[in-house]
């Protein structure tokens, strides 16, 4: 029973670990707030494996311009200082721009910044 007992104890103990770890990740993204008409997107990540299971090369792998918003600034400022809200919000999937934005890493996960004038479209569906 005590073994029994000290294996539930260590599997408590490893979710609350694994709870905090989620919580501090989440709040490194939360500090990263775009300033004005400025959006941040995951890119979502091309398939390294074909249908089949071949692994491809780099070279072979297009592409993908398709992201989602993870967070998403206040808008832009008009002339008279109202502000102009923004045409997206977070967690919509937006088709990018094949070039452009800027590179982001925070925590070992890469993101990449736009003006919300920059996005292409909101996917729906």
């Amino acid at each position: 029973e005590s073994s029994f007992c000290s294996v539930k104890r260590e599997r408590e103990r490893q979710r609350e670990r694994e709870s905090e770890s989620d919580t501090m990740a989440s709040g490194a993204l939360k500090r990263l707030v775009p300033l004005l008409d400025r959006v941040l997107v995951s890119r979502v990540e091309p398939l390294k494996k074909s249908v089949g299971g071949v692994i491809l090369p780099d070279s072979a792998v297009s592409k993908i311009n398709e992201g989602t918003v993870v967070a998403v600034g206040p808008g832009a400022r008009a002339t008279d200082g109202s502000v102009i809200p923004m045409g997206v919000k977070e967690g919509d999937k937006v088709l990018l721009p094949e070039y452009g934005g800027t590179k982001v890493t925070v925590d070992d996960k890469e993101f990449t910044l736009f003006r919300d004038s920059e996005l292409l479209g909101i996917l729906e569906g």
